[in-house]
């Protein structure tokens, strides 16, 4: 049992910390939470969903082929990609302009979020969707616990793609003046680094990577308007466990609420997981406020 749960946690914790370093890229250049990151990670999924009933629906067929969920993928990530830098120009932009405060800056990204959701539920209508096709197949035997092709594939590209952002903002340019905008976006500016430039890109990157959390947990679970909220809020915690700005915190925070979580429901229900996540978010507050990883790492 407790080596299903582990195996459980580390999916779930694979798919937080996905949506967590997103969160951490974006948040690394603004300095404001940007709730709406929800909703993108919402719409990624939903755009991948469309573009599989469509396929499903014009060939009455119930599994799509290899070309189709690839360019559902493209659709889906490039949408939420758009998505996120449409928000920053339409809305964000505007207010830096004014020299808004934090709050405001909140408070927008949460009319975003309620905005787009309700959108989302006008267009798809408020039922439960599945993103998933073909015939379900039993799962495979690993240290007495049962993991699914899925899930599988959940993790290798979750780890594949947190390796590939890690390596991103270390080694290349445009990560390197990510950081230097990060750090100081008046010296930045200085010797030539433009902050908007970096912005767009920070939204671009960061909400493709909600995206693709999107629709990788859409295989594994079913899709509704209103996913975005918890998942931002695991995100979020997840950021703070790890020490707010930090990308190793992130993913380190990602897999350690994924453990606590599913762990944590060993002797009690399920419904639960969101008191844990909370419950360690607040003991992290008060015991830990630099996080696992202390300071950000730059």
């Amino acid at each position: 049992m407790i080596n299903q749960l582990i195996i459980n946690g580390i999916i779930a914790g694979s798919i937080y910390a996905l949506i967590a370093i997103g969160f951490t890229v974006i948040y690394r250049t603004v300095k404001f939470f940007h709730f709406a990151h929800g909703i993108v990670y919402t719409v990624g999924a939903y755009l991948a969903y469309s573009v599989i009933s469509h396929w499903s629906m014009g060939n009455g067929q119930s599994s799509a082929g290899i070309g189709y969920w690839v360019l559902a993928v493209l659709v889906g990530v490039i949408g939420a990609g758009v998505l996120g830098v449409g928000i920053d120009r339409l809305v964000y932009r505007p207010l830096r302009e004014r020299n808004a405060s934090n709050l405001i800056f909140l408070l927008a990204s949460f009319g975003v979020f309620i905005f787009i959701q309700n959108l989302i539920q006008l267009i798809y209508g408020a039922q439960i969707l599945t993103i998933r096709t073909g015939q379900v197949k039993e799962g495979h035997h690993f240290l007495g616990a049962v993991i699914t092709d899925i899930q599988i594939l959940i993790l290798v590209v979750s780890c594949l793609l947190l390796v590939v952002c890690w390596w991103f903002i270390k080694k290349t340019k445009l990560g390197k003046a990510m950081r230097a905008v990060s750090d100081d976006p008046v010296a930045a500016n200085v010797v030539g680094i433009n902050p908007e430039k970096i912005t767009l890109y920070s939204f671009a990157i960061g909400s493709a990577l909600a995206g693709i959390a999107g629709i990788l947990i859409s295989l594994e679970t079913n899709i509704e308007p209103t996913m975005g909220f918890s998942a931002i809020l695991k995100g979020i915690i997840a950021s703070i466990i790890g020490g707010i700005g930090s990308i190793p915190g992130a993913v380190l925070g990602g897999f350690f609420l994924g453990l606590a979580e599913n762990i944590g429901i060993w002797k009690i229900q399920a419904g639960w997981k969101d008191a844990i996540a909370f419950g360690i978010l607040i003991i992290f507050l008060l015991f830990r406020p630099g996080g696992i990883m202390g300071k950000r790492d730059n």
